[in-house]
């Protein structure tokens, strides 16, 4: 929780987000960028809580995730490779689940599918698996 905590602090004090000096806009005034961060209140100091309230409110800004996709470390081509392979894997097996999907809906709409047949064939992660439904 430390790291997540430093990382977000790292994050708003980045230069980036930081009040820009010098840098005068259209009307002639000094922009300023604003500073994205979270407070907590610590109650009868119950710091557990403040933390748990803390990591809620971090993840549902998408702070986090943008804590996470930050890279602090070098990758090296190899596991560039391996994860790009992967995040492959991960696409095409969705776009695949999609189609089918896509054709049981197209299936039922028509009316192909028929509720006497004794078994259907349901896709799961696993593979075709049959199944018995009662209409």
């Amino acid at each position: 929780m430390n790291t997540i905590a430093r990382r977000a602090y790292n994050l708003c004090r980045s230069p980036s987000l930081l009040p820009v000096q010098g840098v005068k806009s259209v009307s002639g005034e000094h922009q300023i960028q604003q500073c994205r961060g979270i407070r907590v209140r610590v109650h009868n100091g119950n710091l557990e809580q403040a933390l748990k309230f803390m990591q809620r409110k971090m993840q549902s800004s998408g702070i986090e995730r943008q804590i996470k996709n930050l890279q602090t470390r070098h990758v090296k081509n190899s596991e560039k490779r391996v994860l790009a392979r992967k995040k492959l894997q991960r696409r095409i097996q969705s776009q695949e689940l999609a189609h089918r999907i896509k054709v049981i809906l197209a299936d039922k709409a028509s009316n192909k599918l028929l509720c006497d047949a004794s078994s259907l064939l349901w896709f799961t992660f696993s593979g075709w698996l049959p199944v018995e439904v009662s209409c």
